[in-house]
């Protein structure tokens, strides 16, 4: 069990937790209703927490042991919660949750720290009361779902969470080469004409990639969601601070970046054989001989993204269905339920409409 790497952000006024407020990018107390910018809090936190404490969850840190990190990534978590003593059991890759007795936010530091301090997040842009109104909308717009599915109770399971990725950017130097043909038809006379002509065709050049995003978390849902909601604007990332977790989940990531090395080159040496292809035009055919492209510079960045998410499990059945937002941009996507009740009940209503129509129009036919 572990208690000093517990850590609840408090106001500095009042002592009460602090959450994040996506709407004017601060953070808030609801105790007092003090409100605190980023320069704040930090500066409040200093006093909280030893410096070198501090410094180990804010700033680039060394990296940690390996043989702590090997065990730590692989045990179910014990903490104590800070502000009443609670226990607080977290699977492995839980990095900052809320208390279930108190539900006071709490940070991990131990999984932030080191080796798994991410270099990047990108705040949530979309606050709870949106993220709920967007979710009612869009399911409203949907037939056939479960009332299950978006009660009061399922409402409050909606959740924000931090999901770990790698974005990577890189530069390639390649060429291409391939044979188009151009097929060309007159007629003359009675006579009609048909010139084929082939050509030999070299593309050469440099192609630059940005943020392509992959996912850091062997959770399978959270490479879906990403897909789903994506783009994120990576222009609004910032410097990690811990702060901005306050209130929401957090994802530690397991996957670490060499075991998707060779995968991520040659995505990116595809992209750029795809870059060239796609400058050929005016051929009714072309067909590519070689394609030579060599990866010039390779850098990734460990990620936090923002999703709220809402997940639901049907009652005896084990399919797992989810509503997903993009924190940032309220983009949306997901995998919903179907009431079979209610989709049997509607197909009979129609099926009868319709077989009541065909007997009134064969009966005035007749």
């Amino acid at each position: 069990m572990s208690d000093n790497a517990v850590f609840t952000q408090k106001c500095p006024n009042c002592g009460g937790p602090l959450l994040f407020d996506p709407k004017s990018q601060k953070f808030h107390c609801n105790y007092c209703g003090s409100s605190f910018s980023k320069d704040e809090v930090s500066a409040a936190e200093e006093k909280q927490v030893d410096a070198s404490f501090s410094s180990a969850l804010t700033e680039n840190a060394v990296s940690a042991d390996n043989n702590e990190t090997t065990q730590e990534s692989s045990e179910v978590g014990l903490f104590l919660c800070p502000s009443c003593g609670a226990e607080i059991v977290t699977d492995a890759t839980t990095a900052s949750t809320f208390c279930f007795y108190c539900h006071n936010p709490v940070l991990l530091t131990e999984r932030l720290s080191g080796t798994f301090l991410p270099e990047k997040v990108i705040p949530f842009q979309i606050e709870r009361e949106t993220a709920e109104q967007h979710f009612l909308n869009w399911v409203g717009k949907k037939k056939f779902i479960p009332k299950a599915f978006f009660n009061k109770k399922q409402i409050e399971n909606l959740s924000g969470v931090y999901f770990p990725y790698w974005q990577v950017e890189a530069s390639v130097a390649g060429n291409l080469s391939a044979r188009g043909r151009t097929v060309r038809v007159w007629v003359q006379g009675d006579t009609e004409f048909t010139e084929t002509s082939d050509y030999a065709i070299e593309r050469k050049g440099n192609s630059e990639f940005k943020d392509l995003v992959k996912k850091a978390l062997q959770k399978n849902l959270s490479d879906h969601l990403v897909g789903a909601v994506e783009p994120f604007d990576f222009s609004q990332a910032v410097t990690f601070q811990n702060q901005y977790l306050a209130g929401f989940l957090t994802e530690k990531r397991d996957i670490e970046f060499n075991t998707l090395e060779d995968q991520v080159e040659n995505e990116f040496q595809n992209y750029a054989t795809q870059l060239m292809k796609n400058t050929i035009t005016g051929y009714v055919s072309v067909t590519q001989e070689q394609a030579n492209q060599t990866l010039q510079k390779m850098e990734k960045a460990y990620v936090l993204l923002p999703i709220w998410l809402l997940t639901y499990r049907e009652p005896g059945r084990d399919k797992l269905y989810y509503y997903a937002m993009n924190g940032q941009t309220g983009k949306v996507a997901g995998v919903l339920p179907i009431d079979q009740a209610k989709l049997i009940i509607t197909t009979a209503f129609f099926a009868v409409i319709l077989l009541i129509i065909g007997l009134a129009v064969g009966y005035l036919l007749s």
